[in-house]
């Protein structure tokens, strides 16, 4: 089982950190593309990213993770 980060104050209900993914690691944990993801993002059917400096944008793990558990099981 993955190491899971150390808990740190937030304003979340649930009590857990809000973590932010830059673009690579989103691009690891969908499997999707970086054209892919932006236009999911601009048919608003993927979470749009937050911007967190005047040139980079990443995406709340939280938002990523609940897009990834509405997908549709994969069937044979």
């Amino acid at each position: 089982m993955p190491a899971t980060p150390p808990a740190t104050p937030s304003s979340n209900t649930d009590d857990s950190p809000t973590l932010l993914l830059r673009l690579p690691a989103v691009m690891k944990m969908t499997g999707l593309g970086r054209s892919t993801i932006y236009r999911l993002v601009a048919q608003q059917r993927f979470p749009c990213p937050v911007r967190i400096a005047n040139r980079a944008v990443a995406w709340r793990r939280s938002d990523v993770y609940q897009w990834s558990d509405a997908r549709p099981a994969a069937t044979h």
